[in-house]
This record gives structure tokens, sequence and C-alpha cells, in this order.
């Protein structure tokens, strides 16, 4: 049984973003538990001076979560062309520990239009040594959708057997990376 971690970079209570992620959770092929980490907002900003001994709660959560998972899947919204700050933070969390470096990762995409952002946080996830899984890309479009909408696309059944696919295939990356 893989054990995979779920990010939102977003913290709005109607995020596409935590949807896409919650969906991916519920269909998760049955070797795969997927884990929805939910800290986001009550990670402090991050402070070199707060490493090691110092680290906050909610931070060395956060790296415990990263450390334990075979793998991390994050699907992020693009403010002003870039990671929103929450994102970014957590990321900051993780530089200077081994938890990110040789961590499979893999990007989701609940709009069609951030491609800033998902350049910029690949570039930082690959410059964090995560093994980023760039093969298969799974983008269900969700901006603008209101709640119903949203549950009503997540729910068509070639939605769902695309996010079993793309999870599958980034489960079948981790175990070539062992």
């Amino acid at each position: 049984m893989l054990n995979l971690l779920a990010i939102s970079g977003s913290l709005r209570a109607a995020s596409t973003n935590s949807a896409l992620v919650a969906a991916l959770a519920a269909n998760a092929p049955a070797d795969c538990r997927v884990t929805i980490y939910d800290g986001l907002g009550r990670l402090p900003i991050f402070n070199p001076d707060d490493e090691g001994e110092r680290t906050p709660r909610d931070a060395s959560d956060l790296i415990d979560a990263v450390t334990r998972a075979d793998g991390v899947i994050v699907s992020c919204p693009e403010y002003a062309h870039g990671v929103p700050g929450g994102m970014k933070n957590a990321l900051d969390w993780l530089v200077s520990r081994d938890a990110a470096v040789g961590k499979p990762a893999m990007l989701v995409h609940a709009s069609p239009r951030s491609l800033y952002a998902r350049a910029a946080l690949a570039e930082i996830m690959r410059t964090m040594s995560f093994a980023l899984y760039e093969e298969t890309a799974l983008e269900v479009a969700l901006l603008g959708k209101k709640p119903p909408e949203i549950g009503a696309i997540l729910a068509e059944p070639a939605n769902q057997q695309a996010m079993r696919e793309a999870v599958k295939a980034f489960a079948g990356f981790i175990r070539r990376q062992t």
C-alpha cells in the first residue's frame, strides 16, 4: 500500500484545488491511500531562526507528513502569475530538510489557466530535489464553477477514471524510484 500526501495550495473554503485533492483521495486505486494535508493555513511564516529544536509544531507536522509519505500530490492555484504565499511558505519549511530530497511528487490542476504558477511550482520543487513526475498531467477544469457544479464534474465517470489513472501512473513512477 502506497501512502500519498495530497496538498491543496489554496486556503479558500470553496477551493477548486481542495475539491480536486479530495476527489483524488476518494478515487484512488485500491493500492494507494491518499491523505489530505489540511494544515497550510496554520503554518507560521517560515523563519530560518526557528528551525531545528525551535521548529513550530505545525511546521514539524508538515515535515513529518511529507517524510512519511511515499509521494506527494499538489494542486495549487495561481495568484498574480505565481504560487500563493501559503503554498510557498509550506515549501520553505521543507527546504533545509531531507523530507523533499528524492520524494516523488506530482502536480495536478483545477484550472487550465494557471500556467505561470505551474511552471514556478515545478521549478521550485525541482530545485528542492523533489522527484517530479511529469509524464501524465491531470487537469480537471473547475475554475469558476460553483460547489454543486464542481461536485458534478468530479463525479463524472470519465473524470473519476482520469483521477484513478493519474494516481495509478504516479504510483508506478514511485515504485520505479525505489
